[in-house]
Formats: structure tokens, C-alpha cells, sequence
């Protein structure tokens, strides 16, 4: 059996642990959580360093993809540093594939389910900088897009209409940034279980469509979601219920959900990093996408209401 786990900085309350066959692979997929105690998240992969077959790094990413350039976080390099042995995923490796074929299903789904498109539909991304690949998606698929990078990052109301102006942003903030604790550029344990605090409902109210990491998503987000669409990554039993409640019309996750709950890239891109027999140096992008399709990684759409 493979050994799959991801160790996030993020709040142990989101901890899960289940079993999956994968192309005839038993596979045990566990995420534990630190509650935004770095250091102890650094020690916990030195000393399991080996005893899994892949790693998953939950929480954070060793850099941040903006168009053709990457920034590397300094305080995540620790992790990279302290494993040797193991085989290492952030989730960089598969995610914009898997946003790209989510997006791909939804406009699937909505064509032959509900008769429309997402086509012209005002849309908003919490982030485009650590969410580039599904900004680019969600241009493809011609919605509407505003992008609040400065909204939900920095507090600032200056909305973004335009990839070009993120790639810009980047350039000139994340340098910085970048070498800052990951802790200013993103909410960690404890804080990503604070009751939702409604903020830039203007932007909430005219998207139909809302894409993003779902702790950015649901960290303003309005009591009422009716008739709008997320797109996001992890979600658990919990938090499908509170959207349900919320009156959300679809939930679409980037991975399956197993067991009540849908993984993070980075689980996806280590357990398929685990099937593979070759070292981790010698895979590449087309690798990730063989296998995606083998099995299939396929995005979770759920009818809510």
C-alpha cells in the first residue's frame, strides 16, 4: 500500500483519513494539520522523512507561478530542505491542470443541464497570484473575471479586471513578499476556522461564479449564496453543509471527494508522484496528465440547490 501524507500548517480540525484504490494501488491518503505551528510542521516531515512514499505539503507552496515567472517563499524552503528521502508535492505540479478541467466539466455540466454557458457570466477570484492557473482558466472559459488580490490579500479595495495587471503586481510586491513570514500572506490554523466576517459584498453580489482558495473564499463570504457557483480546492463534510445552508447552487472541487471530503492539489499531485516508478527529478508535466487521465482525476460537481 502506498503511504500518501499531507502535513499543513493549517487547522487540525480539517484532518482526515481514508483509503483508495488508484489504477489497482491501494493508496492512504491522510492529512494532518499543526494549527499554524511552523516549526513543528518542519519537524514532523524531517522525522517521517521515508516512512511515507510521498508528502504532501498542505497549506503553503514552495512558490507562487505568475505567468512565466515563479517566487519562491524563504520560509517554505525549510520544508523542502528537511526532506531527503520521501517524494515531495505542493500541489504547483497538477494544479492548473486540474482547474483547467474543472472549469472544462461546469461548462459541460451547465450546457447539458441547465441550457447556458459561462460564457459572459461576472465571475470573481479571490487571488490570482497564488491562482494564476485558474485565473487563465476561467479567461478561456469567457467569464467576466475581477480579481481581488488586493481585496483579500491586502485589504485594499482595488479591484484587478486583468491577468496582465496581476503579472505586474507580482512583479513589483511578491519579491518582497516573498521573504516575509507565510503567515502574512495567508491565514493559518486557528484563523481558518473563524465564522465568515461579509466583506466586499458589491463583489460578492455581482459574481455568478466564485473561484479561489476556499479559505479565501469563505472568509468574507455573505450569508446568501443563491444561485452562484464555487470553484475551489479542499472542502470538507462541514464546510459543504454550511454552503448548502447558504443556499449555494454548485459546489465544483478541482480533485474527487472521498469519503465526504475533496483533497487538496497538493495530496493529488503526491499520491500521483507516488504511483509513479521514476525519481521525482525525471517527472514532468505530461507525466502528471498520463496519469490524470488513466485513472481519472475527475472535478467533484455537486447540485447544492
Amino acid at each position: 500500500m502506498k503511504k500518501i501524507l499531507s502535513i499543513s500548517v493549517g487547522s487540525s480540525s480539517r484532518d482526515h483519513t481514508t483509503r483508495h484504490t488508484f489504477l489497482g494501488q491501494e493508496c492512504e491518503l491522510s492529512r494532518q494539520g499543526t494549527d499554524g505551528d511552523f516549526d513543528k510542521a518542519v519537524q514532523r516531515y524531517r522525522d517521517l522523512d521515508g516512512q511515507v512514499d510521498a508528502f504532501g505539503v498542505g497549506g503553503v507552496e514552495f512558490f507562487l507561478r505568475v505567468g512565466q515567472r515563479r517566487y519562491y517563499f524563504r520560509d517554505v524552503s525549510r520544508i523542502r530542505r528537511a526532506v531527503k528521502i520521501s517524494k515531495i508535492g505542493d500541489g504547483n505540479g497538477v494544479k492548473g491542470l486540474l482547474e483547467r478541467r474543472a472549469f472544462a466539466a461546469l461548462e459541460k455540466h451547465l450546457n447539458e443541464k441547465e441550457d447556458r454557458t459561462l460564457k459572459g457570466l461576472p465571475a470573481l477570484l479571490t487571488t490570482a497570484v497564488d491562482r494564476y492557473g485558474m485565473g487563465e482558466a476561467m479567461v478561456d472559459a469567457g467569464l467576466d473575471l475581477t480579481i481581488g488580490d488586493f481585496m483579500f490579500t491586502l485589504g485594499l479595495p482595488l479591484p484587478i479586471k486583468k491577468l496582465s495587471t496581476v503579472r505586474v503586481v507580482a512583479a513589483t510586491l511578491l519579491p518582497v513578499i516573498t521573504r516575509m513570514p507565510f503567515s502574512w500572506f495567508y491565514a493559518l490554523g486557528s484563523e481558518q476556522d473563524k465564522p465568515p466576517q461579509p466583506k466586499w459584498d458589491k463583489y460578492y453580489q455581482r459574481a455568478q461564479v466564485l473561484g479561489g482558495d476556499f479559505i479565501q473564499i469563505r472568509q468574507f463570504m455573505p450569508d446568501d449564496l443563491t444561485g452562484k457557483i464555487i470553484v475551489t480546492n479542499t472542502t470538507t463534510a462541514r464546510n459543504v453543509e454550511e454552503l448548502r445552508k447558504r443556499n449555494l447552487h454548485i459546489l465544483v472541487t478541482v480533485t474527487p471527494r472521498l469519503e465526504g471530503r475533496s483533497f487538496g492539489t497538493n495530496v493529488m499531485e503526491a499520491t500521483l508522484l507516488a504511483l509513479m516508478d521514476k525519481p521525482q527529478s525525471q517527472v514532468t508535466e505530461a507525466d502528471f496528465l498520463d496519469l490524470i487521465e488513466r485513472i481519472p482525476l475527475e472535478p467533484n460537481i455537486e447540485v447544492l440547490n
